[in-house]
């Protein structure tokens, strides 16, 4: 029997993070489906739209050799997804294990016969954070970053290695004529 498996996720600011989860639970199925939050459902659960919109996520996340389809989670409800797609089992990350939320579908899931398996949160990225700092960078403006300062101007590029290859020569030919002296 097939064991499918479902990894939802919002997929903004696509990271390691994001790829660590679905790479594992590839691992732990023989057909993994991406869930793709909606847009609309991005702004009702977190209060604001993604960054990235949902046909680039989708895009993003189903060109991924390590899932086998994206499909659009347009319901909060997990349990209604499960009915639309069929899976049998569920990945997320475990910054979510422990929580009301998924307390309650895990014990939801176990009476339609769907694990819950969670794999480690990736501490030092998430999108959170990405989109903190993008926020920071939108209210502080863009910080001046003084170019690398060139040692000549372009027009005379190459001047310095000319210069070495006449010393150099200098150099052979002072050896040339300490040689023919000894």
């Amino acid at each position: 029997m097939t064991r499918i498996g479902f990894a939802p996720g919002v997929y903004d600011l696509f990271h390691i993070g994001h790829l660590n989860i679905l790479r594992e639970a590839r691992r732990h199925c023989d057909r993994l489906i991406a869930g793709v939050t909606s847009d609309d459902l991005v702004e009702r659960l977190k209060g604001r739209p993604p960054v990235v919109p949902l046909a680039e996520r989708l895009q993003i996340v189903e060109s991924l050799r390590c899932v086998d389809m994206a499909v659009v989670e347009s319901e909060e409800d997990k349990l209604k997804t499960w009915e639309r797609v069929g899976f049998d089992v569920i990945f997320k990350g475990d910054d979510w294990r422990g929580t009301p939320k998924w307390n309650e579908l895990e014990r939801r899931f176990a009476k339609v016969g769907v694990e819950v398996v969670y794999f480690p949160y990736t501490l030092h990225t998430s999108s959170s954070l990405l989109r903190g700092c993008l926020e920071l960078l939108a209210r502080t403006g863009t910080p001046e970053i003084p170019s690398a300062q060139l040692p000549e101007p372009l027009d005379q590029e190459g001047g310095q290695e000319q210069q070495v290859g006449r010393q150099q020569g200098a150099v052979d030919g002072k050896e040339d004529l300490l040689a023919a002296q000894a």
